[in-house]
C-alpha cells in the first residue's frame, strides 16, 4: 500500500489528467443508459400476473392501453378526433362506440349494457391501444402525440400516461437534486472544516466518482428512475467519510514530513487500511438489497455498491492528486469551524452513562411498535402530484365511470362460449365489479358473428387466448381489491386451470406479498453480513452485537416516527431504508469503537478511554452525519414526487438519529460492556496490565 501511495503522490498531475479524461466515456455512458419508470416491471417473471402481462404485450398489444374520458363532445367531433389519434406514431388503434354501432343511433336507444360501459351523462369513454409497452420510448412519445390532438374536455389516463408523467417530473427535478445536495453539503463542509477550498475539492472529486458510477451503469442495460434520482445523492453522502479521513491523515502527516508527497503517500496508505473495514460494511449493506425478489432492490444495490467501491478508489487516487495540486491555496484559505470540540459532551456521556443505557433499553419499545404499525402505500399514483394530467384523468375515470382499475383475464380460446358466459355472470356479481367486457358480452346475443368487424374480434381473441376485461371500482393495493382479485382468480381457474388474471391490480397485489417477504429477507441478510464483517474486523463476538444493536435502535426510531406523525410511506422505504441506514452509518460506530480500543491500549482506563475516543471521533462523525443529512434533506424539501421525497426524508432523518445514538448511547454501551468485550475478543487489550485502575484495584 505504501508503494501505491508513493506512485499516486509522485505522479499526481498524471492522475489528475487521467481522472479528467475518464469523464468523457462516463458522460457518454450516463446519457446512453436507459431509465425504467415502471416499478411493476421489476416483479418476478414466474408469477401469473407477470406472465399474463407479457402475453397481453406480445399477443394483444394490450399491456399498453390508455383510457380517455371525453366530456360534452358531439359524436361527429369524437370520430374526427379519433381519426387523428389513430395517425399518432405508436398508436395501434383507437376504439369507441362507432366500431360496433352506428353513431347516428341516439344514445338513449342503445342497450343498457352499452350505455353503462360507454356513457355517463355527457361523458363517454375511449380506449387507445398502443403498439409497445407502457414504459417504451415510442409509447411515451405517443402519449405526447395524443395530448396534442385531444381537446381541453378530454382526460387521458392509464399506466402509460402515469409513467409518462412520472418520467417528465423525474427528469425535470433530477438536476435540482444534485444542485441542492452539492450546495447544502458545501455549506456544512465549509462551516465544519478549517479550509474553504477543501470542501470544493471534496465535492469535485466525489462528483467525478459519481459520474464514473452513473456512466458505468450502461453495462447494466438500464436502471430505475428511483436509482437514478437517489444514487448521486447517496454516493455523495456515503463516501464523504473517506475524503474527510484522508484529509485528516494528510494534515497529521504533513507535520512529520518535509515533502508533501511523502506525507500524502503515508496518508494514502493509512486511509486504505482504515477505510477497508468501514467500506466493506457499506458495500455489504447495499448488496443485501440484491436478495430481494423484487429486482428493483438488485438495481439499487448494485449501483450503490459500485458507487461505494468507486468512491473508495477516488478517495485514494483522484482526491490525493487534487489536494497535492492545490496544496498551497488549501493551506492559505483556513478559518475557524463551528463544530465544537465535544469535551463537554464526552464528560456528560461518561458521567451519566446509566441514564443513556436506560434510554437505549426503553426507547426500543415505542420505536419497534411504531415501525411495525407504520402505514405504507404501494400505488405509483400515490407518489405523484394530484394536479398531474394523468392523475386528473384517473380521478375522472373514478368519478364518471366508477372505474379505478381494469383486470385482464386470459383464458384458453377452447373454453366453450356458454362457459365464458357463466364465468362472466359470476364475476359480475362480485362486490366492486362495475362491468365485464368480453367478446360475447360486447356484441350481444342477437348479432351474428360474421357481422362483427375483425378489429372488434381482435380486441378479445388473439392467438390461443380469449380476453375478458373486468372493470373494478376498487383501487389497487386496497384490501377490498385484493380480495376481489382472489375471488376472480378462483372463478376463472374453476373453468380453466391455466387462466391468468393480470393488470395493475393483480400486479400490485403480488407486489404487496413480495414486499413483505423482501423486507424480512433484506433485514436479516444485511444484519448478518455486517455482523460477520464487524466480527472479523474486531475479532470479536460481542462488538458486532453492540454496534449493530445501537444502529438498529436508530433504524427502528426512524421507521417508527411515521406511525406517530400519521404519515404514510412508500412500501420501498420499509425495505431499503434499514439497509441503507445500517450500511451507511455503522462506519461511525466502527470509528468510535476503534478509537476506544486504541486509547485502552495506550494505557488509559476505560472511562478516560471512552471520553477521549468520543471527544476525538465526534467531530468526524458530526461532519459526516451532517453532510449526509444535508445532501438528502435538500432533495426531500423540493421533490414533488412523494416516493423520492419520503425516501430522502427518511435517509436524512436516519443520518441524524444514527449520529445521535452513536455519540450519546454507544459510548455508554461500550463503557458498561468493556469487560465482556475483553473476554469475547481476541487481542482487545494487547497488554493485559493496561487499563488497571490502581486506586480502585479493578479493571477500569
Amino acid at each position: 500500500m505504501r508503494k501505491f501511495g508513493k506512485f499516486i503522490s509522485n505522479h499526481y498531475m498524471l492522475v489528475v489528467i487521467i481522472g479528467l479524461l475518464l469523464l468523457i466515456p462516463s458522460v457518454f455512458g450516463y446519457f446512453n443508459t436507459r431509465i425504467n419508470y415502471d416499478i411493476l416491471g421489476y416483479l418476478p417473471k414466474n408469477l401469473d400476473s407477470t406472465k399474463g402481462e407479457k402475453i397481453l404485450d406480445k399477443t394483444y398489444s394490450d399491456a399498453s392501453m390508455a383510457l380517455i374520458v371525453v366530456n360534452g363532445m358531439e359524436s361527429k367531433d369524437i370520430v374526427t378526433m379519433k381519426d387523428k389519434m389513430k395517425k399518432v406514431n405508436g398508436v395501434e388503434d383507437v376504439l369507441w362506440l362507432d366500431d360496433a354501432l352506428d353513431i347516428s343511433i341516439p344514445k338513449e336507444m342503445l342497450p343498457d349494457y352499452v350505455k353503462k360501459q360507454m356513457y355517463n351523462g355527457n361523458s363517454t369513454l375511449m380506449v387507445v391501444k398502443l403498439k409497445e409497452s407502457s414504459a417504451s420510448e415510442t409509447t411515451q412519445h405517443s402519449i405526447d402525440g395524443l395530448r396534442d390532438v385531444m381537446g381541453k374536455q378530454c382526460y387521458l389516463s392509464g399506466m402509460s400516461a402515469i409513467l409518462k408523467d412520472t418520467k417528465d417530473l423525474a427528469d425535470k427535478e433530477a438536476p435540482f437534486y444534485i444542485i441542492l445536495a452539492v450546495v447544502f453539503s458545501l455549506v456544512v463542509l465549509i462551516l465544519s472544516m478549517e479550509s474553504t477550498l477543501v470542501p470544493i475539492i471534496f465535492l469535485v472529486c466525489i462528483g467525478i466518482g459519481i459520474l464514473y458510477n452513473m456512466g458505468t451503469n450502461i453495462f447494466l442495460g438500464e436502471i430505475s428512475y428511483i436509482t437514478k434520482a437517489l444514487a448521486a445523492v447517496l454516493q455523495l453522502g456515503v463516501t464523504m467519510d473517506y475524503s474527510i479521513f484522508l484529509m485528516h491523515r494528510y494534515d497529521e502527516k504533513i507535520k512529520e514530513y518535509e515533502d508533501k508527497r511523502d506525507a500524502m503517500a503515508e496518508a494514502i496508505s493509512a486511509t486504505m487500511l482504515s477505510i477497508s473495514g468501514s467500506s466493506l460494511t457499506t458495500i455489504a449493506g447495499f448488496l443485501a438489497l440484491c436478495t430481494m425478489d423484487l429486482t428493483l432492490g438488485k438495481d439499487i444495490g448494485i449501483v450503490m455498491a459500485k458507487g461505494v467501491i468507486i468512491g473508495v478508489i477516488c478517495a485514494v487516487t483522484v482526491l490525493p492528486a487534487f489536494i497535492l495540486a492545490f496544496d498551497k491555496p488549501i493551506h492559505r484559505s483556513t478559518h475557524k469551524t463551528i463544530i465544537p470540540n465535544f469535551a463537554k459532551v464526552s464528560r456528560i456521556v461518561t458521567k451519566h452513562y446509566k441514564a443513556f443505557i436506560a434510554v437505549f433499553v426503553i426507547a426500543f419499545i415505542p420505536a419497534v411498535f411504531g415501525e411495525r404499525n407504520a402505514s405504507v402505500y404501494y400505488n405509483l399514483d400515490e407518489s405523484l402530484p394530484k394536479s398531474m394530467a394523468s392523475i386528473v384523468g384517473l380521478n375522472k375515470l373514478k368519478d364518471n365511470f366508477n372505474m379505478m382499475t381494469t383486470h385482464f383475464v386470459l383464458i384458453d380460446k377452447t373454453v366453450d362460449n356458454y362457459k365464458v358466459n357463466d364465468m362472466t355472470k359470476q364475476i359480475e356479481k362480485l362486490s366492486g365489479v362495475e362491468s365485464v367486457l368480453s367478446y360475447e358480452k360486447f356484441i350481444g346475443p342477437l348479432i351474428p358473428d360474421e357481422f362483427i368487424p375483425d378489429k372488434v374480434k381482435d380486441i378479445f381473441k388473439q392467438g390461443n387466448y380469449n380476453l375478458l376485461l373486468v372493470n373494478s371500482s376498487y383501487k389497487s393495493a386496497q384490501t377490498s381489491e385484493n380480495e376481489q382479485i382472489d375471488k376472480i382468480t378462483k372463478i376463472v381457474k374453476s373453468y380453466d386451470q391455466g387462466a391468468m388474471v393480470t393488470g395493475e391490480g393483480p400486479l400490485t397485489k403480488d407486489l404487496i406479498t413480495i414486499a413483505d417477504s423482501d423486507f424480512k429477507k433484506v433485514s436479516v441478510t444485511s444484519i448478518l453480513v455486517i455482523f460477520i464483517i464487524i466480527m472479523f474486523v474486531f475479532k470479536s463476538v460481542s462488538i458486532p452485537i453492540i454496534l449493530v444493536g445501537a444502529i438498529e435502535l436508530a433504524i427502528e426510531i426512524n421507521m417508527g416516527i411515521p406511525y406517530y406523525t400519521g404519515s404514510i410511506i412508500p412500501f420501498i422505504s420499509s425495505i431499503v431504508i434499514g439497509t441503507i441506514q445500517l450500511g451507511a452509518t455503522v462506519d461511525y460506530a466502527i470509528l468510535l469503537t476503534s478509537r476506544f480500543n486504541e486509547e485502552l491500549n495506550n494505557g488509559s482506563n476505560k472511562k478516560d478511554a471512552i471520553r477521549i475516543a468520543l471527544e476525538e471521533s465526534a467531530k468526524s462523525i458530526t461532519t459526516s452525519g451532517l453532510t449526509f443529512f444535508a445532501a438528502t434533506a435538500g432533495v426531500a424539501m423540493i421533490s414533488d414526487m412523494a416516493l423520492i421525497r419520503s425516501l430522502c426524508l427518511l435517509i436524512a432523518r436516519g443520518a441524524l438519529i444514527s449520529m445521535a445514538v452513536i455519540i450519546f448511547i454507544l459510548p455508554s454501551l461500550l463503557y458498561v460492556f468493556e469487560g465482556v468485550i475483553a473476554k469475547t475478543s481476541l487481542h482487545w487489550r494487547k497488554n493485559k496490565n493496561l487499563g488497571v485502575n490502581v486506586n480502585k484495584g479493578i479493571i477500569a
